[in-house]
């Protein structure tokens, strides 16, 4: 099948790994995230490359260039190219998200179970499809 088709909520509620490359395309990529209680993304900037959040589950905080901001189930967040970001998780269970990064950040199908087994695997310019 060309592109990617699936019910977003239901595979972000099932994810229970750190970070979980779903879909890579040229100019966009799709992944899954859970944070557990406590745990956060770590902060972090993006210089040439816009990212959106979607939470599915939990609650927590953003904090987007120093600004700290509340989320939870159905909120939003876009981090605009070059601002400092954090995602961090603030309730009792665990916080799942999807984001999309344009352009890619990780290489395709990319899958860290928890945030310690994170290496750095930059997009590689290998797409799904």
């Amino acid at each position: 099948m060309k592109g990617f088709v699936d019910n977003i909520e239901a595979l972000t509620e099932e994810n229970e790994d750190f970070r979980r490359v779903l879909y890579t395309g040229r100019h966009l990529q799709l992944v899954l995230m859970a944070l557990k209680p406590g745990e956060e993304i770590g902060e972090e900037v993006h210089e040439d490359r816009d990212q959106f959040f979607r939470i599915e589950d939990g609650n927590g905080h953003v904090v987007i260039d120093g600004a700290r901001h509340a989320i939870e189930d159905d909120d939003a967040i876009i981090v605009p190219a070059g601002a400092r970001h954090n995602v961090i998780n603030t309730g009792r269970g665990t916080l799942k998200f999807y984001t999309l990064y344009g352009p890619p950040e990780h290489r395709d199908r990319v899958v860290h179970a928890t945030k310690a087994a994170v290496r750095e695997e930059h997009f590689d310019g290998k797409t799904t499809e």
